[in-house]
């Protein structure tokens, strides 16, 4: 409860804040539901809560004979394994902040990682202590080296104190993926750590008998959180997947009898591409929560899996705030509706600050309508926290507009955005009309500097087969307005991607134009010419399009 004698809205539905953390929940599920099953890790059998639940004791223990206490730092470098699983509650127990690295940091990103993190201890496979060791040397302060696989040799104390943290207390930093610039670290309260959980569990309509099939790690927020952490909350039991196969996808839903699911959307795409099957749709999976789903597949993903595809919008650093509704029609290329009881969300002008009314594309920025939902900035960096958070409202990079209905719609990163010929234009669009290319399995559009203020547009494609970039340009000024067509086209093996498979425009725009990079310019092939007269929309070209040298 809060300071007064009533619960708030929150509490009301919620319960009191004091229950609103993880080892609370654990314990919970450990009396009330002891044999029922809560996670599977791979082909592993699931364990039951009260399992699970010794399990992270006995984790909890041996961090105390480490001498953590309540509030510490822990660094995890793990794969996806048991041992994370029960790292991470042995942790909550134990009140612990908890920061789980990315298994494919290397160099520098975890050197930078490690030092950003201010941790003693860094628990961490056998398998990638050599690469801890090859950074060792730029690594500040004593950091204690604990090998998962030998944790079970330390002593297990039996007098620690198990923790009941505020929801208010920091939880958990999670760094983001570094798709603009080096890693930052999310600090995450109990209180905004529990909101993503009760959004995932009331948006999936998650209950006991679900079966959650997730295959994000869990350095993620959907792992950790919208996976684990709901099912505690709920009762329901978890597949923890160790990787992402799209061709294995339905198999794996059909062999745990998942009935929710979560995907990003690059995800979506790759299953999608899958070869049809008469049996896709038969399976127990009712609810994919989808961040987002690629408008130009939805109606027909949901109709062939025979799902909801229930699109989110949301970050680490916010929650997933923003929803389609469970009983709601498709709206494809809407993100949903802001969880208005939760936070307040304002798109502004992304010069000005200054609120856009509904149906202009500007900044998506977010703040709550609670204490401690949100995050309380990013670790070790002051200045990064004060952008992000200037004029008392949490601003995201992200491009979108709000509908009359109060729908939100993603548009694009505001980094991702291509400033060409006076125009503002979207990856997005060119990235769907590439990958309407027979042949195109990626593509990721991005703008190449020409002039300060003018790009020219380079897309960046994989391809099964032989690539004719000649072929594909031909395609892209039949389907995309004139000032949209790229100018630069280049073939690579596959996109680069996060480990949540976020492709690294970053890396690609200063990629730059290279040896291998395709001109139409310099193949001496004309727009106009091969359009005529006309745009790709039958309009005659605009004034700035006929002026241009394209």
């Amino acid at each position: 409860m809060t300071d007064s004698t009533r619960p708030t809205a929150l509490e009301a539905r919620w319960g009191p804040t004091s229950a609103w953390n993880v080892g609370t929940q654990l314990r919970r599920q450990a009396v009330e539901r002891p044999r029922a099953p809560y996670v599977a890790v791979g082909d592993a059998p699931a364990l039951a809560f009260a399992e699970v639940a010794a399990e992270a004791e006995r984790t909890a223990g041996r961090f105390w004979s480490l001498g953590l206490r309540a509030g510490d730092r822990v660094l995890f470098f793990l794969p996806t394994c048991g041992e994370a699983v029960h790292g991470w509650l042995g942790a909550k127990l134990l009140g612990l902040v908890d920061i789980p690295l990315n298994d494919a940091f290397r160099g520098e990103s975890l050197a930078h990682a490690v030092n950003l993190s201010g941790a003693r201890v860094i628990v961490l496979s056998r398998a990638l202590a050599p690469e801890l060791a090859q950074v060792r040397d730029r690594i500040t302060g004593d950091l204690a080296v604990v090998v998962a696989e030998d944790l079970d040799e330390l002593p297990v104390a039996t007098d620690w104190e198990p923790a009941a943290p505020a929801h208010s207390d920091l939880s958990t930093v999670l760094l983001t993926s570094g798709t603009t610039g080096p890693a930052k670290g999310v600090m995450m309260t109990n209180a905004q750590t529990h909101a993503i959980a009760r959004e995932c569990a009331e948006g999936l309509r998650m209950g006991a008998e679900d079966v959650f099939y997730c295959f994000h790690p869990l350095f993620h927020m959907a792992g950790r959180f919208g996976a684990l952490y709901a099912a505690l909350i709920t009762g329901a039991r978890v597949c923890l997947d160790v990787g992402f196969a799209p061709e294995r996808w339905i198999d794996r839903i059909r062999a745990c009898g998942a009935t929710v699911t979560i995907a990003h959307g690059p995800m979506i795409e790759m299953v999608h591409a899958t070869e049809r099957r008469p049996d896709d749709a038969t399976t127990a999976l009712r609810a994919v929560l989808a961040a987002p789903l690629p408008a130009a597949i939805g109606a027909d993903f949901e109709e062939r899996f025979g799902v909801v595809a229930l699109e989110t919008w949301g970050m680490t650093e916010v929650t997933a705030c923003c929803w389609r509704p469970y009983d709601a029609p498709l709206r494809l290329g809407a993100a949903g509706r802001p969880l208005d009881e939760l936070v307040e969300i304002t798109v502004v002008d992304p010069v000005t600050d200054e609120p856009l009314p509904a149906g202009q594309v500007g900044e998506i920025t977010v703040r709550p309508r609670h204490p401690w939902l949100l995050m309380q900035g990013y670790l070790g960096m002051p200045e990064e926290t004060v952008r992000a958070w200037r004029n008392l409202r949490f601003h995201s990079g992200d491009a979108g507009f709000l509908d009359d209905d109060g729908w939100l719609h993603f548009v694009d990163r505001l980094g991702d955005r291509i400033r060409r010929k006076a125009e503002n234009i979207s990856s997005y669009d060119i990235e769907v009309a590439a990958g309407s290319h027979p042949g195109v399995t990626e593509a990721a559009a991005v703008g190449v500097p020409v002039t300060p203020s003018d790009d020219e547009i380079k897309l960046v494609v994989a391809t099964r087969g032989s690539f004719d970039p000649e072929a594909l340009f031909r395609h892209l000024v039949a389907e995309l307005p004139h000032h949209m067509v790229p100018r630069y086209v280049e073939r690579l093996d596959a996109l680069p991607r996060t480990p949540t498979n976020k492709v690294r425009k970053r890396e690609l725009r200063e990629r730059g134009v290279t040896s291998g990079t395709w001109d139409y310019k310099a193949a001496g092939l004309s727009i106009r010419t091969l359009r005529g007269s006309t745009d790709h929309t039958g309009q005659r070209p605009t004034a700035a399009a006929k002026g241009s040298t394209a």
